[in-house]
């Protein structure tokens, strides 16, 4: 009797339990588990920001501008350069003045016709005053403007090459009330002004300062002021708009 005949045989005469025949069947392959996914390599730790020493540089740039030689030179020839602008404006004024001292003391005879021209002759001298005033301030404050952009620029890489060389890590502006610094301490080993002021007249040997200006010479073209004009040019020149 072979063996499948027996096993029939044995289960139909109930000489078998069932978990003795779920014993002898078998089971059927069990599946292998999945491959585990390769693990993430860990993040390196984050290293926190590390502060550094700070050394901090102070500059008033634009009177270093000016200060310098070249600054000075500059000033100085456009001063020359409106001289004659200025003493046209002066002469007027006078004459201006003149004639309403005239008007103001003349006789009471004087008829209407005569101060009535006198009159026209005065409006039209001081419109003429107030219109070559103000070219004359235009057209300095453009010059200014231009020479001060000129010489700027060429500090301003003296001023660089200067904090570089130095060891400075920060260098703040505070030159004006309109600069970004609310307040520095002055402290004389953080002010560099006159450092870079000294260090570009040395990289500029070929130009001298102007000689001072004589007592009571007048450096922009403004009229003397009168009761009706009040002229005035600075002699500042702001920096250039960027």
């Amino acid at each position: 009797m072979n063996s499948k005949f027996a096993l029939f045989a044995a289960l139909a005469a109930g000489l078998l339990p069932v978990s003795a025949v779920a014993q002898a069947v078998p089971a059927p392959p069990v599946d292998a588990p999945a491959a585990a996914a390769p693990a993430t390599p860990a993040q390196p730790a984050q290293v926190p920001p590390q502060a550094y020493p700070a050394k901090i540089a102070l500059v008033a740039f634009q009177q270093a501008v000016i200060a310098t030689n070249e600054g000075q030179r500059a000033l100085a020839d456009i001063r020359k350069k409106y001289e004659p602008k200025q003493a046209q404006l002066e002469s007027l004024n006078t004459e201006i003045d003149t004639l309403k001292k005239q008007l103001q003391s003349a006789p009471a005879s004087l008829t209407d016709a005569e101060r009535t021209s006198r009159m026209k002759t005065l409006d039209t001298k001081q419109k003429q005053l107030d219109r070559d005033t103000e070219d004359a301030r235009t057209a300095y404050q453009t010059d200014l403007q231009d020479a001060y952009g000129k010489v700027a620029q060429k500090v301003n890489a003296v001023l660089l090459n200067y904090v570089q060389t130095n060891g400075y890590t920060l260098l703040l502006d505070v030159s004006s009330e309109q600069s970004a610094v609310m307040w520095a301490a002055r402290d004389p080993s953080a002010d560099i002004t006159e450092a870079v002021v000294a260090a570009y007249n040395a990289s500029t040997p070929g130009v001298s300062a102007p000689p001072p200006d004589a007592p009571g010479a007048s450096s922009s073209p403004k009229p003397k002021p009168s009761t009706t004009t009040t002229p005035h040019t600075s002699t500042t020149p702001k920096p250039p708009a960027k």
